[in-house]
């Protein structure tokens, strides 16, 4: 079992910034792929990022690529996504999720956070 902790969510203006981490309990997190989704209001929650289990792989969704940046650390059992040049089209309730096989949709992930609200203002 994992549990997710999202944290760093809030109000930005465009083109600002923002830095969500998620924090996972136990001691299996360096054997998880982990990745980001977000649900827009009134949409369907979509993949953002992902990660594997060393780091040394990564993936975005075109609309984030080159602004967003996933990253992990397995001695701190975090994974986080930095965000730049926000738009208010980024604005969603972001989840963490972690997965036992890499994947890139989110009925791929075994495990979810609560979700953070990232709002971005024109």
């Amino acid at each position: 079992q994992v549990q997710l902790v999202e944290s760093g969510g809030g109000l930005v203006q465009a083109g600002g910034s923002l830095r969500l981490s998620c924090a996972a309990s136990g001691r299996t997190f360096s054997s998880y792929t982990m990745g980001w989704f977000r649900r827009a209001p009134g949409k369907e929650r979509k993949f953002v990022a992902a990660i594997s289990t060393s780091g040394a792989t990564t993936y975005y969704t075109d609309s984030v690529k080159g602004r967003f940046t996933i990253s992990r650390d397995n001695a701190k059992n975090t994974v986080s996504l930095q965000m730049n040049s926000l738009k208010p089209e980024d604005t969603a309730v972001y989840y963490c999720a972690g997965s036992s096989r890499w994947s890139i949709v989110s009925n791929g992930y075994d495990y979810w956070g609560q979700g953070t609200q990232v709002t971005v203002s024109s």
